[in-house]
């Protein structure tokens, strides 16, 4: 809808105690500049979090407050996300996810949008420079062919037109390779 930037904007209070154990509470701002240009809809989003965690794995939810990412009458969806980040030594370390979404209210004519994703990863620190590997799959149905009606599953983005190209399925499985550092 116009906008080619995501700009996040969060803050909260963490907290570790004794035993390993931590609480996180807080709240992000997704915005997306330019969106809402020419009359189509502004997409902007905001969710407050509480999150706890135990030695390397973290268990956080997440609540919209308005409309989900503009989409009318979603406030109220829910994200999940249950995540364990373990140390192997020498470097190297292994991730993974499952989450689970509760889009309130939705459904666009073929199925509604809520959706299951997971991560499996390794990672290896080398000087300060960590390389990762993670494959990432989800049960979001992201099928670009239209339906009868014309309509094609939610997470199907683009031109989503009766025979038009250019449409993405962001429900299909990947592989992320990713090289970061922190300075």
């Amino acid at each position: 809808n116009g906008a080619n930037l995501e700009m996040d904007f969060y803050g909260g209070w963490k907290k570790s105690f004794d035993g390993g154990f931590g609480i996180d509470l807080g709240a992000i701002y997704y915005y997306y500049p330019g969106s809402g240009a020419g009359g189509t809809t502004k997409i902007d989003n905001t969710e407050l979090y509480i999150g706890g965690s135990w030695k390397f794995i973290s268990l956080k939810y997440f609540h919209a407050v308005n409309d989900y990412f503009s989409v009318p009458h979603t406030s109220g969806s829910g994200y999940i996300d249950l995540s364990a980040n373990y140390d192997l030594g020498g470097g190297w370390g292994i991730n993974g996810h499952v989450g689970h979404l509760n889009f309130e209210n939705y459904s666009n004519g073929r199925s509604n949008g809520d959706y299951t994703d997971w991560k499996l990863g390794v990672t290896k620190d080398i000087s300060g420079w960590v390389f990762g590997a993670a494959y990432v799959g989800t049960n979001a149905k992201g099928s670009c062919t239209p339906n009868a009606a014309g309509l094609t599953q939610p997470y199907c983005f683009g031109n989503d037109a009766p025979g038009a190209t250019g449409t993405k399925n962001a429900g299909r499985d990947t592989l992320i390779v990713s090289v970061s550092r922190t300075f």
